[in-house]
């Protein structure tokens, strides 16, 4: 509510005139040089924020050998032609609770614990094979992940799966995928965290226009935020249909878009005076546009980010209309006073 009444303060103070405090005032102009920045995407619109960007990490798009870690859960298969028994039993293990790496190692029937923490799948099967074949001929041995409870990425948000395990090869791409994520969701506001870092990603390109560059390799350990579709807005307000907030789940929204969802601009509103308030209540960044440019200008050249406020300020005939209607009974009841007072006046 104080931002609120801070940022109505200051579309009052500016009125489409030089402000009297040191706010900084621009025009349409720099309103388009702005938005051909935010068209090139979040990163960009950080940048403009005034924060710090980094680099991806240098094996970011790299696939890597991936190798069975402790906790993880297997699912084993043997064959053998005789051994009925012991193939019957491993497999009812897969199918309850599954063979976990304990202490590096996993317990199979009938042989010592296998040492298998470091290695591939293929690695691991090897070494398992060698250990039963020290005991049984001519059986075959066949490995899976059943579950990864450390190689994995956790999810949260917008989706509708907790976790995905990784492989060395699943991408971000796939990954959200398989999670399910809704059409709406806002990926401007999603992140990627890895090593309690956040990665410098752009979802919406990736996910939106295609931009494999955004598709990195997931590891054991990233977690994925997807934001709610109402977590990025700007706001409308002063004299439109509508004063309200606008999602952006783009992270940008045309200003013409903004004004149609917020009803138009009636009558009453003053269509040479369109502000737009941005930054923060310190130092706020305020352009000044009127109708004509937003009518000939294109969409894009024209757009808002989360955190906006649009603010459209009134005719000064309506100030004087307003000003009126509220003085109207304050005289009726003056001027009854007055004539009660001139009966009892001989």
């Amino acid at each position: 509510m104080l931002r609120l009444f801070i940022l109505i303060t200051l579309a009052f103070l500016t009125s489409c005139t030089p402000p009297c405090v040191d706010y900084c005032v621009e025009g349409a102009d720099e309103f388009v040089i702005d938005s051909y920045q935010i068209r090139q995407g979040k990163l960009s619109i950080l940048e403009m924020e005034g924060h710090c960007i980094g680099e991806l990490p240098f094996d970011a798009m790299l696939e890597y050998e991936d190798v069975v870690a402790e906790d993880d859960i297997l699912n084993i298969a043997v064959y053998h032609p005789s051994r009925r028994d012991l193939m019957d039993s491993i497999n009812f293990i897969n199918q309850t609770i599954g063979f976990k790496v304990t202490n590096k190692c996993v317990d199979i029937p009938d042989i010592p614990p296998v040492y298998v923490a470091g290695l591939t799948l293929t690695e691991a099967r090897e070494a398992i094979q060698e250990s039963y074949r020290e005991h049984i001929h001519d059986i075959e041995v066949f490995i899976t992940y059943k579950d990864r409870l450390a190689r994995k990425v956790d999810l949260a948000g917008l989706v509708s799966v907790p976790y995905i395990p990784v492989d060395g090869k699943i991408r971000l791409y796939e990954i959200l995928s398989k999670a399910r994520v809704p059409t709406n969701a806002n990926y401007f506001m999603s992140y990627v965290e890895r090593g309690g870092e956040l990665l410098p990603l752009d979802m919406h390109r990736l996910m939106v226009e295609g931009d494999m560059s955004q598709n990195i390799v997931m590891r054991g350990g990233d977690k994925v935020y997807i934001a709610d579709p109402t977590e990025a807005r700007a706001m409308v307000m002063g004299e439109v249909g509508r004063p309200s907030p606008v999602s952006l789940p783009a992270g940008y929204m045309s200003l013409r878009e903004a004004l149609v969802l917020a009803g138009g601009i009636p009558f009453t509103g003053n269509k040479n005076c369109i502000q737009v308030i941005r930054g923060g209540l310190v130092n706020p960044k305020i352009y000044v546009l009127s109708w004509q440019h937003i009518v000939h200008l294109p969409n894009e050249s024209l757009l808002l980010i989360p955190g906006d406020t649009v603010y459209v300020s009134e005719k000064p005939i309506t100030r004087w209309n307003r000003f009126i209607s509220q003085l109207f009974p304050s005289m009726n009841g003056v001027t009854t006073c007055n004539d009660a007072y001139q009966v009892f006046i001989p």
